[in-house]
């Protein structure tokens, strides 16, 4: 690609997202005349045996986590980080380009997609882009977005983070996982209305294949892991020549979930490089682990929460062994999650007035989860499935004044409640307070 770019005549490299690892690379574009601006949120390297980070030698670098850093956001996501980047650019020279004070605001529409997308927390000022990013999403003159939430029937009006995790943030990663990054990049991107539509339902068409071969993927990794016993382990290692490395970090991200421990997956890409994702699942840093054995990578780089890797032919049959002591020698047990809810309320006291409440500290995501309550005794009014395959199941309570309230588990069968949990008896729940937009009548 930087052959590519020297051949065209480019002068200016920008990065985003990306780069903070890629040292040689770096050093081979500066060395074809080519300045390269590195904007990027993933650690630096760490030179072994000190604290010293081993950066690219860049014209700039953007970068919250450098150690002499004084910006005080250090959690910024890839596009949070190049947004602050075009508001120093347009304040700085906007005048020039008959750009008015404050018009970038109207990127936030996508800093706002991506920080919610990029698992960031959304604390202090990736907070704020979340917030006024939902505020400008339901505004967006963007073609594309326009046509994704009308074929997928989403109201503007009542859009918030769960729709941008349920609908954007899988469909856009689908594109790069499925080898058609061009798919998100038009839908994001086009002015043109008539193509619009068009670019959409190619994106959906690349999610569904892609849910298909995830699910079958992750059914054929679920199947190994039954016949190894883990109890002993601390991490989960596992790879095949034939997985596909771009659909691996959801896989690692359901199996680090479900096992409560870190998990590293590879498999080959079309140029016969192993490659590889892992996911922390909330415990020990994946980033940490990589870091105490450099030497079984050929290239490695994320945060604690996730990462990617790439390994040697010749390494690769000790890279579990390698992991799995890295992730012993950072000591400490497997983390058991722990204060699984928030507080205690009654059926009674579930009302528009404690919604209204709860409401004002969304957006909700990483660091900042939604309130999780324990309702005790809740009187069982009747259960029944719903859904095109019966495949989710609603239980309507009632309190002391006989006000029935709804509660929905989407995906789970009734056949899957225990023997207890039928009509007309009373059981203990946890549950989100959620807003229902179903036939645009709020309940």
């Amino acid at each position: 690609a930087i052959d590519g770019f020297k051949e065209k005549g480019t002068k200016l490299l920008i990065t985003i997202d990306c780069g903070i690892s890629d040292i040689e690379e770096v050093a081979y574009a500066q060395s074809l005349g080519i300045d390269v601006i590195v904007t990027d949120h993933h650690m630096p390297h760490v030179k072994e045996g000190n604290a010293t980070q081993h950066l690219p030698p860049a014209y700039a670098i953007l970068n919250p986590k450098l150690s002499d850093c004084r910006y005080p956001e250090k959690m910024l996501c890839g596009s949070g980080v190049i947004f602050k980047f075009v508001q120093a650019l347009y304040k700085k020279h906007g005048a020039e380009f008959g750009i008015t004070p404050g018009w970038e605001k109207w990127f936030l529409d996508l800093v706002g997609i991506a920080t919610l997308s990029d698992m960031v927390p959304l604390v202090g000022e990736n907070r704020v882009f979340a917030v006024y990013g939902l505020k400008v999403l339901k505004r967006t003159a963007r073609p594309g977005l326009s046509q994704l939430f009308l074929k997928l029937r989403v109201n503007r009006e009542h859009l918030s983070e769960d729709d941008i995790g349920f609908t954007i943030t899988p469909r856009s990663n689908a594109a790069a996982r499925m080898g058609e990054p061009m798919a998100a990049f038009n839908m994001l991107s086009t002015t043109d209305q008539a193509l619009a539509g068009v670019y959409a339902d190619a994106l959906e068409s690349v999610n569904n294949e892609r849910k298909g071969t995830v699910a079958s993927l992750v059914k054929e990794v679920k199947k190994i892991l039954g016949e190894r016993d883990l109890s002993d382990k601390k991490a989960i290692v596992l790879g095949n020549p034939s997985w596909r490395p771009a659909l691996l970090g959801l896989v690692a991200n359901s199996l680090a979930e479900e096992y409560n421990r870190p998990a590293f997956l590879w498999g080959r890409d079309g140029e016969g490089i192993i490659k590889g994702s892992c996911r922390s699942g909330g415990t020990t840093s994946v980033l940490s682990i990589m870091q105490k054995t450099p030497e079984s990578f050929l290239a490695f780089g994320g945060h604690s929460a996730s990462g990617g890797f790439e390994v040697s032919n010749d390494a690769i049959h000790a890279l579990a062994e390698s992991l799995e002591k890295a992730a012993h020698d950072l000591g400490g047990e497997l983390e058991e999650k722990e204060g699984l809810v928030d507080g205690h309320i009654s059926l009674d006291e579930v009302s528009w007035n404690l919604y209204r409440d709860i409401e004002k500290l969304a957006p909700y995501g990483t660091g900042n989860a939604k309130p999780l309550f324990l309702i005790k005794g809740a009187h069982i009014d009747a259960i029944k499935s719903f859904g095109k395959e019966k495949n989710h199941t609603e239980i309507v309570f009632s309190d002391k004044n006989n006000r029935k309230i709804s509660a929905i588990q989407f995906f789970s069968s009734t056949d899957s409640l225990p023997a207890h949990v039928k009509a007309r008896s009373k059981v203990d729940i946890v549950a989100h307070l959620e807003k229902s937009t179903f036939k645009n009548y709020p309940e």
